[in-house]
């Protein structure tokens, strides 16, 4: 009888493998699909036993070519979460740190601080006179099926602009406004409504709209509320309830130039 032995490649390939195994069932968890990940790892688990220690042949057969073209249809089902495994994975902070040494730090700097800026100071504007707002901005992750849905501006970000658009009478107030690259792409857009029940019920239409564009992407949503007038930012399907106007400032700050 051969003695089983485990030696150090051997820890850390179990080691590697639950690394991952935990980290593709939290990003299950966050995009909803945790119950399709159990029944992928069950059907694996069947697909081993059946194989491997009954080994039967004809149903073992029928599963192996049932795995073989399944790992096609789990690519196109969790495209959108592969690719947002893909992002994180090149948006981690030491990744980050050494993009920082091929990039003008001072000038993104300055560059972020020129679109912070409008925006917080029409979300104030527009809080004080209680008028419904909803803003995303874009990060790593391409916004250009949303951008579609509405009408394209791409104009420079201006206070003046924002606040004419979410103005009550405008034929663009009821839906979103994306800025990418420093600019004002497009307003008027359609988002995807999350259906979480943890988010409070007095959370209006446009909070569900900024948690579901930020659960399916890396963007950041500030939502402005027509009943109340308080400022919230929604990220990764979270929210961050009643800002004042340094604190959305400096989270729009971090958040940017993460």
């Amino acid at each position: 009888m051969i003695p089983f032995e485990i030696g150090t490649k051997d820890i850390i390939d179990i080691l590697l493998v639950a690394l991952m195994l935990y980290y593709v069932y939290r990003l299950m968890k966050e995009s909803r699909s945790l119950n399709v990940f159990i029944g992928i790892l069950i059907f694996i688990f069947i697909w081993l036993f059946v194989s491997q220690i009954l080994e039967m042949r004809l149903l073992g057969s029928i599963m192996n070519k049932l795995v073989s073209v399944g790992v096609i249809g789990l690519i196109i089902l969790f495209q959108e979460e592969i690719r947002r495994f893909l992002y994180e994975l090149g948006a981690h902070q030491r990744f980050q740190a050494f993009s920082r040494l091929f990039t003008n730090s001072d000038k993104q700097g300055e560059e972020d601080k020129e679109t912070i800026v409008p925006i917080v100071l029409s979300c104030m504007s527009m809080a004080k006179s209680h008028v419904g707002a909803l803003i995303v901005i874009e990060r790593g992750m391409p916004l250009n099926d949303i951008v579609e849905t509405g009408d394209v501006i791409d104009a420079k970000v201006n206070q003046r602009l924002i606040e004419n658009i979410f103005f009550k009478n405008s034929p663009l107030h009821d839906g979103a406004m994306i800025i990418s690259k420093k600019r004002i792409k497009a307003a008027g857009c359609i988002l995807p409504v999350s259906h979480d029940l943890s988010i409070p019920k007095e959370l209006g239409l446009r909070h569900r709209a900024a948690a579901g564009v930020t659960q399916n992407t890396d963007a950041i949503a500030v939502v402005v509320s027509e009943e109340t007038g308080r400022i919230s930012v929604a990220m990764k399907g979270g929210f961050r309830l009643r800002l004042s106007a340094e604190e959305l400032e400096s989270l729009l700050a971090k958040e940017m130039e993460a």
